[in-house]
């Protein structure tokens, strides 16, 4: 799914617009215990109870596909024969009305899932009439699609510590007890996909609130098949496949090189409007490597490392092996972090033998949050031998 299709399906969790008439769920202890089932109609909650479960039933379908959410796909032989895309497709025709079939969505959950937490797990079924789109996007009202889908989702249960409070009736201080209160989701799924602005049994969208956890146990009983890559393991490959790969050319002016291509091309698919997410395979990694000045000599087994590293097919978006708003240098005791515009105001330089990272700093340098003056006594001799080092 694009994130345009998400956006459109996100839209419909609010109460005016959907056609979600009941939540379904159950309580699970954090010994894997179901304590109780529930069946919830919306009809019955109060306009902030609404606001409140509408913005969670929303989460597996929010974030940014390729770090908090991830398209699943079934083979052909997991649409016709296999047992994980049989239960979610019955799901779907029964419109989460046979609780024998919920019963073993929950245990598939329960089972993989790890947690010290008490949580819930919500499911809640949705027909959306999809209007025509002009050539100028324009909604038509005439519709030739229904999508018919259910999303579910686990939401933590986190108790509050009992505090002082005040109460306006009595006018004094009074105490507040411990509440369980429901969180944001962890994970959670849509089923089937929305690509095309149309039905797509073969894909399904699963949601993590982590991005340094696929949650893998859940994906594979889910759906049988492995999650790919978290995105905070994405970016930690790329780093050592950049540091491996390219060892002779690793400098900072490489590292610097490397980040803002690989910022600009981000960019340029931003502006272009593009719906289709952006995704690098082996090819446009080496490519950006070769550009910025790795040797070829270097490169001579990049192929071998990235498939090692990420797998021999595998497609990364480039969000994720990047931070775009900042360029990062550290060592054991420090770390400077700057706007990669502004990145061109840091050099590496060996002096007397000494390595250092030298800061250009034209004009409100703070420490500790205290603006500081450059004393004109401490001017030396040390520029001159900067300039003959450069």
């Amino acid at each position: 799914m694009t994130d345009k299709e998400l956006a459109e399906i996100k839209r419909r969790f609010k109460p005016e617009k959907s056609n979600i008439t009941y939540v379904m769920g159950c309580y699970v202890s954090a010994t894997k215990e179901i304590t109780s089932h529930f069946k919830v109609p919306v009809s019955v909650l109060n306009d902030d109870q609404q606001e409140w479960l509408f913005k969670l039933l929303k989460k597996p379908v929010s974030g940014a596909v390729g770090r908090n959410l991830m398209n699943i796909e079934f083979s052909v032989d997991q649409v016709n024969e296999g047992e994980e895309h049989k239960l979610l497709s019955q799901l779907r025709e029964s419109e989460l009305g046979d609780e024998e079939l919920l019963d073993k969505l929950y245990e598939k959950i329960i089972n993989s899932y790890v947690t010290e937490l008490n949580y819930l797990i919500l499911a809640a079924y949705d027909r959306y009439d999809v209007p025509s789109l002009s050539k100028n996007d324009e909604i038509d009202d005439d519709s030739t699609e229904l999508f018919r889908y259910f999303v579910c989702c686990v939401c933590p249960i986190k108790i509050t510590k009992a505090a002082l409070g005040f109460s306006r009736a009595d006018n004094g201080f009074c105490s507040t007890g411990m509440e369980s209160n429901v969180s944001a989701p962890d994970i959670g799924f849509m089923f089937p996909a929305f690509d095309d602005r149309r039905t797509n049994l073969y894909n399904a969208v699963f949601y993590s609130k982590s991005i340094a956890d696929s949650h893998q146990d859940v994906v594979e009983s889910l759906f049988g098949t492995t999650p790919q890559m978290p995105a905070q393991e994405q970016k930690e490959t790329f780093r050592t496949l950049v540091s491996t790969a390219a060892p002779e050319s690793c400098n900072y002016e490489f590292v610097q090189s490397v980040h803002d291509m690989i910022n600009d091309i981000i960019t340029e698919h931003k502006d272009s409007k593009d719906p289709e997410p952006l995704m690098f395979d082996k090819n446009d990694v080496r490519r950006v490597l070769a550009t910025c000045g790795a040797q070829e000599e270097e490169l001579g087994d990049f192929d071998e490392k990235f498939e090692s590293g990420f797998g021999e097919t595998t497609e990364i978006p480039p969000q994720n092996i990047i931070d775009p708003k900042q360029l990062e240098l550290k060592n054991s005791y420090m770390s400077i972090k700057v706007d990669p515009q502004y990145s061109f105001m840091i050099n590496t330089r060996i002096i007397d033998g000494v390595k250092y990272v030298m800061v250009r700093a034209d004009e409100g340098v703070e420490v500790n949050g205290i603006s500081i003056k450059f004393d004109e006594e401490k001017t030396d001799d040390t520029s001159s031998k900067n300039s003959e080092n450069n």
